[in-house]
């Protein structure tokens, strides 16, 4: 699944070319995502201008003249902006047109969203109840603490949640909770205050740094213009078992938690 690394990846490679461009029309080839898209979305964004992209969790925001598209890429969506003569292939569901070219979502497990809301974001239900962001003034060693105290689940479940921080998917949980040096299954509230300022800088500058190698390339993820992303060749321990630690050479070891693959250090995390 794309997380807010590539989320935000595909926000700055759209916004580039499309902000302040007028919509010209609208194709829908399959509106059966996750929740319908809206039909009308043919006629009403016809001759709106796009007038800034946002994103807010997961969830990116084309804000136009009277409205805002929120589109979610699920587990498998990614973005493309392409010829307007560009040849639709199987999983492509819907263009939006900006004369010569469109942004195009293609999604083959079709988990994603495309929804239009035309009030304030946060009186959208899923926005609504949404933490903060990783990456903003309100996240902080503080803000995680009083968070995690509330919580008896594992903390990397909890770091996962985004009513506690938003964007924090699997990949970039496991690897900011090697870096903190703190074992996944650890029951959130049992975390000291020393641990938490440490995970909350880690998620931070994790994040950051995949940021700054341009996301991960997952199997159905690529940049907004098909460039792929490297952050996967720095990982110290997501999709590693059985190698060696990066730090200690110790094997890692993968296991489940809360349904999801987790891997993790025994010697370096504690």
């Amino acid at each position: 699944m794309p997380e807010l690394p590539e989320v935000e990846i595909t926000r700055r490679g759209i916004a580039a070319p499309l902000v302040s461009a007028r919509a010209t029309g609208v194709v829908i080839r399959n509106a059966a995502l996750r929740w319908p898209i809206p039909g009308h979305l043919v006629t009403s964004l016809s001759g709106q201008r796009l007038r800034d992209i946002d994103r807010r969790a997961k969830y990116l925001l084309l804000r136009f003249d009277r409205g805002t598209l929120i589109i979610h890429l699920g587990m498998s969506g990614s973005l493309r902006i392409l010829a307007h003569s560009a040849a639709p292939e199987k999983h492509d569901h819907i263009d939006i047109v900006f004369g010569e070219v469109v942004l195009r979502l293609r999604d083959p497990r079709r988990f994603g969203a495309v929804l239009w809301h035309d009030g304030p974001d946060d009186a959208h239900p899923l926005l609504a109840n949404l933490g903060p962001e990783p990456l903003g003034d309100d996240f902080n060693a503080a803000t995680l603490r009083a968070a995690l105290l509330r919580r008896q689940c594992a903390v990397k479940l909890a770091i996962m949640d985004s009513s506690v921080v938003v964007g924090v998917g699997n990949i970039y949980a496991s690897e900011s909770l090697f870096r903190a040096g703190i074992r996944p299954g650890t029951a959130a509230r049992r975390l000291s205050a020393p641990q938490t300022a440490r995970l909350a800088a880690e998620i931070r500058q994790t994040l950051l740094d995949a940021l700054a190698a341009g996301g991960s390339t997952l199997r159905d993820f690529m940049h907004a213009d098909g460039a792929p992303g490297y952050f996967q060749q720095s990982y110290f321990v997501y999709g590693r078992a059985g190698q060696p630690c990066r730090i200690c050479t110790a094997p890692v070891h993968g296991r489940r938690i809360g349904n999801r693959s987790t891997f993790f250090c025994p010697a370096c995390q504690r």
